[in-house]
């Protein structure tokens, strides 16, 4: 495409310049547009829809989290206190819609209960992990879906996460830089001292330094302030040499001078909030709420999102490259895992097929044995009860043997007394005859 100039002049003409590796050209325009008012059109849609933030906060139960959130935002968030009789550590989220000039922010604030106060405390960040995790799977589950609605999700994925460390003033707890070593690959750490003004300032210098090298020297990678930008280059590179900070919350406030501060009374003297010179609580505001919240929501979502997602999808089987290196689309990757699935399913198939008719001829080989020892156990039966009538049967003839013996001698000796007993009548008889033929005489 050409183009032709609109005066004779080339300074006025139009220049085309060809950016290497591009394929477009850069022109200058003759008039005003309008396209310009980009930004404002971009401005305007997000306040109308507002924003989100989430933070998690972690620490052991008493470091004051809950009053530095309430100092943070300058509100009472309503809660209930933890106690140090949590069996395992809880993580408690709630929502909260502020509002400030025209900007709307819908806050989430997720606090670990229990944190730290288990006998044993060698798996208390694995909630935290899961939560977190939980949120990044939620987000890429509402993403995959054919219907997506994500400008009206609720986004709870953990955009800064504030972890509070005790003020002993000697090193990092090993809970404390396990933790952290499990969690800077899935959200941004910003490290803090709670209630600092228990320490003195020397012992709490020596205490940053202390930290800084004990997360440099376990590779502990904590939120770096964005330095890219030129507005803010300059600020957030000071501040990032102030890390971790040092911090001091209350929602009381104390008059101080003519001004209402918020400030802790102690007997010794009132700590002001809001003084430098007091506590980094004013640092900590400024980045974490004026000046880098989008950052961290942009890191969030660039950064830690894409890396659980990326993992994700890889064991799933997506890759942007096949085995030779060429771009992959993920119609190419989806049909390839198709076939690999449904050949994965064929082969799982044949093998039960296998598998049942393998089962299948073990089980009528079993019958059949089954089968083979009740004929023979059958057989066996059945001869014994041959055998058995058998010898019943002789038993019995021998019985009925002795049976017709017994009566034929019971007969014969029947008959013998008979014939004894006609004897003997005659004898008898005899006698008496010739005792009368005595007597006559």
């Amino acid at each position: 495409m050409e183009a032709e100039a609109n005066s004779g002049s080339p300074e006025d003409s139009w220049a085309f310049i060809q950016r290497p590796g591009e394929g477009c050209r850069t022109v200058p325009l003759a008039g005003h547009v309008g396209f310009d008012s980009l930004p404002d059109q971009l401005v305007n849609k997000s306040v109308s829809q507002g924003f989100c933030f989430n933070i998690l906060c972690v620490g052991e139960t008493g470091l004051g989290k809950s009053t530095l959130m309430d100092t943070l935002f300058n509100t009472k968030f309503e809660g209930e206190p933890a106690t140090h009789t949590q069996p395992g550590v809880q993580l408690r989220s709630n929502t909260y819609d502020l509002q400030e000039s025209n900007v709307g922010l819908k806050l989430t604030i997720v606090s670990t209960v229990g944190f730290g106060d288990q006998i044993n405390k060698e798996d208390s960040y694995k909630p935290i992990v899961e939560f977190i995790d939980a949120q990044f799977e939620a987000y890429l589950q509402e993403e995959l879906k054919i219907r997506r609605v994500l400008h009206i999700y609720h986004d709870s994925r953990i955009h800064a996460c504030l972890y509070f460390i005790a003020p002993t003033g000697h090193s990092l707890k090993s809970l404390d830089l396990v933790t952290m070593k499990k969690l800077d690959s899935k959200v941004n750490i910003i490290p803090i001292i709670a209630k600092s003004d228990a320490i003195s300032k020397s012992e709490l210098t020596k205490f940053k330094i202390k930290i800084t090298s004990e997360l440099v020297s376990n590779g502990v990678q904590i939120y770096q302030f964005p330095t890219d930008d030129e507005l803010v280059a300059e600020i957030n590179g000071t501040m990032n040499a102030h890390l971790p900070f040092a911090v001091i919350g209350s929602t009381e406030e104390l008059k101080i001078g003519n001004k209402m501060m918020k400030a802790r009374q102690y007997p010794w003297g009132t700590v002001q909030v809001e003084n430098e010179a007091h506590c980094d609580f004013v640092k900590l505001r400024e980045m974490l709420i004026r000046i880098n919240m989008e950052d961290l929501r942009e890191q969030t979502h660039s950064r830690h999102y894409e890396l659980y997602r990326r993992c994700k999808l890889e064991e799933m089987g997506f890759k942007d490259t096949d085995p030779d290196s060429k771009p992959f689309s993920l119609q190419e990757t989806y049909e390839a895992k198709r076939n690999e699935f449904l050949g994965e399913l064929q082969k799982k198939e044949e093998e039960m097929r296998q598998m049942f008719v393998q089962r299948v001829k073990e089980k009528e080989a079993e019958l059949k044995e089954a089968e083979k020892e009740l004929h023979e156990k059958f057989d066996r039966l059945k001869k014994l009860h041959q055998d058995e009538k058998k010898k019943l049967e002789d038993k019995k003839k021998s019985l009925d043997d002795e049976m017709n013996a017994f009566k034929q001698r019971k007969t014969a000796a029947e008959l013998l007394q008979s014939q004894g007993s006609q004897a003997g009548g005659a004898q008898t008889l005899k006698r008496d005859k010739e005792k009368k033929n005595l007597g006559f005489l």
